[in-house]
């Protein structure tokens, strides 16, 4: 995979990108789109099975482009069908992504870094640091590496969630490109309905998603309803604190009638308590938004608890009885530590693939 670096990877390229290219060597323009739908949409690894440019071309791109592909270290699966992927980046660094199948729906959740900067005290994630960005190519071909397995089971992956290793606004200049070839029709043809991206709270950047790719889904990781909560809980409060994003999530440009998710992960005796679901309500409110209510999973070193279902109950019912668009989200593939919070991209702990 790593062979070759000096040639251009076409899979960090969007469309326009990869124009530019080919126009650059005196190419036309319609050449992309050929290049691009068979990158994409027939999975070529090689430019000798692109069978409608010719021989020249296909030398030629040999010569000075590859094409990248990623190809799972290691596959768990879960009791409830949850897949995880073990991807080696080849660098030695590693990333994990998810495969969520509900009710025939396949939703993927993929990484945009090896590790997290963001040091949220309840993720294991963030414990391992910021190694590095992902570039464009290694976050598209977590999907298509994740689309082979589903394809050959008939099937085909309906959503995307940038909610994976990392913080996706920490990585716009990579996460950007990477959706819009998501998205694009010649591309992986995904719908924007079907893509989420998630952040912890970086402004600046939300408003730059905002102007760039208004049409995807914003989901804000909340998980405190005070400042002082959420200070210790999630670093990025301290230089954003909840009124600037709460700011930002009313200015996001969300299209016809979707609205912010929020993420709000419930601990035990932390944040769990009615008056936790009463602030929670005012803070929200004014903005169009539903609520993910999330029950924290347990991991090892970790000191935060889980929360009783009592809990868990109480503050759902009280957001639902005012009228919250609310749903608790079932905690899916912990028993592979595929859970919310729970990646770590680990090489060490290599599995058999399945």
């Amino acid at each position: 995979m790593m062979s070759n670096p000096e040639k251009t990877d076409l899979k960090n390229l969007t469309l326009p990108m990869l124009e530019r290219f080919l126009q650059g060597r005196g190419k036309e323009r319609f050449r992309a789109t050929q290049i691009f739908k068979w990158i994409y949409q027939h999975d070529a690894g090689s430019f000798g099975e692109m069978t409608n440019i010719s021989k020249d071309l296909r030398t030629e791109l040999a010569e000075t482009a590859r094409i990248s592909k990623l190809e799972p270290e290691a596959v768990e699966q879960g009791s409830d069908g949850t897949r995880k992927y073990l991807f080696s980046l080849g660098d030695g660094n590693a990333v994990e992504s998810v495969l969520i199948p509900i009710e025939g729906r396949n939703t993927v959740c993929i990484s945009s870094q090896a590790g997290c900067a963001m040091g949220c005290e309840f993720c294991l994630t963030g414990t391992f640091k910021l190694v590095r960005n992902l570039t464009t190519a290694e976050i598209v071909n977590q999907i298509m590496a994740i689309r082979c397995d589903v394809r050959a089971a008939g099937e085909e992956i309906r959503n995307i969630v940038l909610m994976g290793m990392g913080e996706p606004l920490h990585n716009l200049d990579n996460v950007i490109p990477a959706i819009q070839i998501m998205i694009d029709g010649n591309g992986l043809q995904l719908s924007n309905r079907r893509v989420t991206v998630s952040t912890c709270g970086l402004v600046p950047e939300m408003e730059r998603l905002g102007r760039e790719l208004p049409n995807v889904n914003l989901a804000v990781s909340l998980n405190a309803t005070t400042d002082e909560l959420r200070d210790r809980i999630m670093p990025v409060n301290r230089k954003y604190p909840l009124k600037e994003l709460l700011r930002a999530c009313r200015e996001f440009p969300l299209p016809g009638r979707r609205k912010v998710t929020f993420e709000y992960v419930m601990m035990g005796g932390i944040n769990d308590s009615l008056e936790d679901a009463k602030r929670l309500l005012r803070l929200t409110s004014d903005i169009p938004g539903k609520i993910n209510l999330i029950p924290f999973n347990e991991h090892e070193g970790c000191g935060f608890r889980a929360p009783t279902q009592a809990a868990i109950d109480a503050f759902h019912t009280f957001l639902i009885d005012r009228n919250v668009t609310v749903i608790t989200r079932d905690s899916r593939g912990a028993d592979i530590s595929a859970a919310c919070g729970q990646l770590k991209g680990n090489l060490e702990n290599r599995k058999e693939i399945i």
